[in-house]
């Protein structure tokens, strides 16, 4: 009875694996097919250089590729931390981290707008025991902002490249 189960689900395991062959990531640069002309950064400069750097990765990804689309892109981010909850003593228990990005992209030949969107985001996150733990959840807070910033901007423009 054992002899007939090991074929039957050798099938079935192969049969799944052999599903997953035509995997593609949502956020692929392959459908994004575009070179940053001109960039500008206003706002937090640092932070407006994490998402062009991003941007910039993905438009070299494609560089060999004859149908992009020269843009222009203007980032503004600016970053709000408030407290959101203190003890009795005045004491902060609780940070909330904002981040606030507007993002206007530009066709290079006909300066029409291609995309002007404002991207806004927020985490919470509590003091630490430690100053530098707190400060390394901050940091780990800002990237994730970030990088959910990012995915929201290729959606965007995937949206808007396409029409």
């Amino acid at each position: 009875m054992k002899q007939i189960y090991y074929p039957i689900i050798s099938i079935i395991i192969l049969f799944f694996l052999n599903s997953c062959a035509g995997y593609k990531p949502i956020f692929g640069s392959s459908d994004l097919q575009f070179k940053i002309a001109e960039h500008s950064i206003e706002g937090n400069e640092k932070l407006g250089n994490l998402i062009y750097s991003k941007l910039y990765n993905i438009s070299e990804a494609n560089k060999e590729s004859e149908q992009k689309r020269n843009i222009n892109i203007t980032i503004d981010v600016s970053k709000k931390k408030n407290s959101t909850a203190k003890d009795s003593t005045g004491k902060v228990l609780e940070y909330k981290i904002s981040l606030s990005t507007k993002v206007l992209v530009k066709d290079y030949l006909t300066n029409s707008d291609l995309l002007n969107y404002d991207f806004n985001s927020s985490l919470s996150y509590k003091v630490q025991d430690q100053y530098s733990e707190t400060i390394k959840l901050e940091k780990k807070s800002i990237d994730d902002l970030i990088n959910k910033t990012f995915q929201d901007l290729l959606i965007k423009l995937s949206e808007s490249m396409t029409n």
